[in-house]
């Protein structure tokens, strides 16, 4: 197959890589469509050959081109291959290169998309159905003819793998674009006449990207808390929505404030199939007098919808977007700015008490959701909830009383900026989060993005990271918006505009400080478990992987900044080497980054021949591995070691 290059961008990523995830007034309508990283092939996965099976959709264009800012951000794929998407909406060109084996997802070259994805199905006889899906810039287009008993014609545009350009995840990328295709197959099956491929077959292989969470009466109250979300489809045409699909997971997550002692507690309210009953029965929290409760969300497709219930969104005061169809994508929240000011006038009073994060074994401070060491193009987004879901699709809680009961449940939870630092970089660093009772299991310690938001805001560091106003979640058709961002702001304690910094500023900061301090702690993440194995080897790989997407998602070559990753060494799909643009030291004892020795290495597939071997990854001389890794299988939610629930949180 030819080969197709990755440059530029998204976590998470979004597609376990890609982590993702924003709408533009379009979550009713049409669908962006994303490319699923794990295969990093997307596009008419069901034309039907013989009414069964599917067409070829011909060759990859052998052009090169590179994802404009493309970037997959497959996003971290989360635990299990959760899904961060982060979709680019404007068009750029991206200058980072990184290799993959043909189809499954990079090229070189430069090229230019527009983020424009969309998605449509429709059945031909019994031939089955047609999609066409949108790509990241710079991959073929083909045409397949299926003969049989039936035929149908898929006109296919494949993309780029997430994880060969990684981080929903964070990114599914909207850039489109074409090559040549090298070649049309035809391919012709033999089934019989009976079979039949539908629609829903397609779905089943590009999860409906955007749903809808039924919220329940007085969701601020005991009762509210412990009724389960509602999860269904925003439009049933596009395929059903399924809490138990990590694809599509949905997640609630709340932090509930006692006025009269300064208290904090934690509480995951459930989210079930509509029309289903829970694996178990919630617990029912017993919350204090005049108790303050924030609620947020988070989801591993690409935009989530609240819809009320007997006045449940204003009795919430929960707040998804713009409105009238306009949501963030991933993140919303109901009655965080009134437990923010609760809390802190606590502060203010004495009565609550927020823990400094230390110092890291670095010598330097411990991060923070507002550190620009760890922001990515979407910062404060998701939450670190986790359920169970059995073999028949059934959720719980995730407590010690469920995870006893339910012998062999699966783990979903929702890659996030908050998990990330929580579960991986914190211990990676000799760090520990700020955690509180967690209400629903016995009160075992655990996180939230509440208890991350205000540590982050009573210690943070100059410069501070505030949402920009480029957050790929806060624009409006593409185009930013200063009430869209101060409304996401509102629900993570930040302050409005002007406040912060310019998304020229932020993007330079976010580039230099986040590619010096990766490299000074390189000793102290490359042997750290991968928050997603099928997207990089390494905590290390993955961190330089979601800059390097971060970068294009933010469209920060718009204003005149070089990617600070200049190449990604790929073993397959995953990003096994980083070299940076700049050269930092490590400041802790080790061997370093074996790859940034290649910087001086001239000519891009020269550069990444030397990044795979200076990993012990034989190259083939074309800057791709000789025997590339086959993709790993997705499991249940890793975790770096014991049972981080009780010390931390989840995953980014």
């Amino acid at each position: 197959m030819p080969v197709v290059v990755i440059a530029a961008v998204g976590i998470a990523m979004a597609s376990p890589l890609h982590h993702h995830h924003h709408n533009n007034n379009n979550n009713a309508g049409g669908a962006v469509a994303c490319a699923n990283p794990a295969t990093g092939v997307s596009g008419s996965t069901a034309a039907g050959a013989a009414g069964a099976a599917n067409g070829t959709g011909g060759a990859a264009g052998t052009g090169t081109s590179t994802i404009a800012q493309g970037g997959n951000y497959g996003g971290y794929g989360g635990y299990g291959g959760n899904t961060k998407h982060h979709h680019n909406h404007a068009t750029a060109s991206a200058t980072t290169t990184s290799s993959m084996a043909a189809g499954t997802g990079m090229n070189t070259g430069t090229g230019a998309g527009t983020a424009t994805g969309t998605t449509t199905g429709m059945t031909t006889g019994n031939g089955g159905a047609m999609a066409t899906t949108s790509a990241a810039a710079g991959i073929g287009t083909g045409t397949g003819t299926n003969t049989g008993t039936a035929t149908s014609t898929a006109a296919t545009t494949t993309s780029a793998a997430a994880a060969a350009s990684p981080s929903a995840t964070k990114a599914c990328a909207t850039a489109t674009a074409t090559a040549t295709a090298a070649a049309a197959a035809t391919t012709s099956a033999t089934a019989a006449a009976a079979a039949t491929t539908s629609a829903a077959a397609a779905a089943a292989a590009t999860p409906n990207p955007n749903c809808t969470l039924v919220v329940p009466p007085n969701p601020l109250t005991a009762q509210g808390l412990a009724t389960p979300y509602q999860f269904t489809a925003t439009n049933a045409a596009m395929g059903p929505c399924h809490e138990a699909n990590i694809n599509q997971s949905a997640f609630v997550q709340a932090t509930v404030y006692d006025p009269a002692t300064g208290a904090l507690s934690i509480y995951d309210p459930l989210v079930v199939d509509m029309g289903t009953q829970p694996a178990a029965a919630p617990v029912v929290p017993t919350l204090p007098a005049n108790a303050v409760v924030g609620i947020w969300f988070g989801f591993n497709a690409t935009n989530l919808t609240l819809q009320d219930s007997n006045g449940s969104l204003a009795a919430g005061k929960c707040v998804n977007g713009m409105g009238a169809g306009d949501v963030f994508g991933q993140f919303a929240y109901c009655n965080s700015p009134a437990f923010f000011a609760a809390v802190n006038q606590g502060i203010q009073a004495g009565m609550v008490t927020v823990p400094n994060p230390g110092t890291a074994t670095d010598g330097q401070p411990c991060e923070t959701l507002r550190d620009f060491a760890l922001i990515d193009q979407d910062q404060s987004d998701n939450v670190t909830t986790a359920y169970l879901a059995n073999g028949n699709g059934q959720i719980a809680q995730k407590t010690a009383t469920t995870a006893a009961a339910m012998a062999g449940a699966t783990t979903i939870s929702n890659p996030s900026d908050n998990g990330l630092l929580d579960a991986f970089v914190d211990p990676a660093l000799g760090c520990a989060p700020w955690t509180a009772p967690d209400l629903a299991n016995n009160n075992t310690p655990t996180t939230s993005l509440g208890l991350d938001e205000l540590q982050a805001n009573a210690f943070a560091h100059t410069p501070v990271a505030l949402v920009p106003a480029n957050d790929p979640m806060t624009l409006v058709n593409g185009n930013m918006s200063n009430t869209k961002t101060n409304l996401y702001r509102a629900g993570v304690d930040q302050p409005p505009l002007p406040a912060g910094e310019s998304p020229a500023v932020y993007c330079g900061d976010m580039d230099s400080i986040q590619s010096a301090r990766l490299q000074q702690d390189v000793n102290l993440l490359i042997n750290q478990t991968s928050p997603n194995a099928a997207a990089a080897s390494n905590l290390f790989t993955f961190l330089g992987m979601r800059l390097q997407q971060s970068f294009g998602n933010l469209n920060c070559q718009n204003f005149g900044l070089k990617n600070p990753v200049t190449t990604l060494g790929m073993n397959g799909n995953v990003v096994v080497s980083v070299v940076f643009t700049q050269m930092t030291n490590a400041v802790t004892a080790g061997a370093g980054n074996p790859a940034q020795k290649c910087l001086n290495t001239a000519g891009a597939t020269a550069q990444m021949n030397c990044a795979l071997t200076a990993v012990g990854v034989a190259a083939n001389g074309n800057g791709q591995a000789m025997a590339p890794m086959p993709m790993p299988t997705q499991t249940a939610t890793p975790r770096p070691s014991g049972d981080m629930r009780k010390h931390s949180g989840h995953h980014w």
